[in-house]
């Protein structure tokens, strides 16, 4: 596997079974698993002027979350008798994609939970921190099932885009192990410079040369979102794990008016591997 080192981003808050299954994939990987505990700190109002004790208490017990957070996962890395760090970090929304960036830059998966998926602001920092500045495969794990490295029907996203082609690279041991890879293209455009006269079949044929399985679906989307389209699919064929791309237009325009990628950050059946 390529994966040697694993950062899991987790909260300071219920963060408990999603740091486990962090320490049960890097457990199956035979990896080095990096924990980084974050918080956003809380910002004053304009009523808080000169601050007052409730803010400055409200930042005390946050940073005291925190930190007893970080001695928790110290004590569930050491319990699971694997190799391990953990940092910890309470700080400002416009520092925290910086922090993730540095940690990320020593890792080869990033991986956070159903958790910090549902903190908008914190999943956000992650992704910026991960994926567009350290250019870090991101696993997404919804809750639910333990995670496993062992992946027996996977679905990749495909566009025939530079995103889609570094998400199949950044994921092949995950491909090459899978009973199948269901290659996915939603509305193929079978123009030769859009995906070809065989929309898919480049694609199919790369991965055969690395051993994967590889079956190739071309979906009507009949007027639905494409992300609808690829969630349907993925149950429909049992996926354990979804493959993809991260974000085909601006981070602007994706968070604005939403998009596949946005969808599939907020919410999805199976886990999920963007990069970028």
């Amino acid at each position: 596997m390529l994966f040697k080192t694993i950062l899991a981003v987790v909260g300071c808050r219920d963060e408990a079974a999603e740091l486990n299954r962090a320490i049960e994939l890097a457990t199956q990987l035979g990896a080095h698993l990096s924990v980084l505990v974050v918080e956003l700190s809380v910002p004053p109002t304009v009523s808080d002027y000169p601050v007052g004790t409730i803010w400055l208490d409200a930042r005390v017990d946050d940073m005291k979350q925190v930190q007893a957070a970080a001695d928790r996962a110290i004590h569930a890395c050491e319990t699971a008798g694997i190799p391990f760090d953990v940092d910890r970090y309470y700080t400002e929304r416009a520092f925290l994609p910086g922090i993730v960036f540095q940690r990320a830059l020593y890792a080869d998966l990033v991986v956070v939970g159903e958790k910090l998926r549902a903190a908008s602001p914190l999943l956000a920092s992650v992704v910026d921190g991960a994926v567009f500045d350290a250019q870090r495969p991101l696993l997404l794990l919804p809750a639910g099932d333990a995670a496993t490295s062992r992946v027996k029907t996977v679905l990749l996203a495909w566009n025939s885009r530079a995103e889609a082609g570094r998400a199949a690279r950044e994921a092949i041991d995950f491909l090459a192990t899978a009973d199948s890879v269901h290659v996915t293209l939603v509305d193929p455009d079978a123009a030769y410079h859009e995906n070809g006269g065989e929309p898919g079949g480049d694609v199919a044929a790369f991965l055969t040369r690395h051993g994967v399985n590889v079956i190739v679906d071309q979906l009507p989307s009949g007027g639905r979102p494409v992300e609808d389209v690829l969630k349907t699919h993925a149950r429909e064929i049992g996926a354990d794990l979804i493959v993809m791309g991260a974000y085909g237009h601006s981070r602007l325009r994706e968070r604005v008016f939403g998009g596949v990628t946005q969808s599939m950050l907020e919410s999805a059946p199976v886990p999920v591997l963007i990069a970028r």
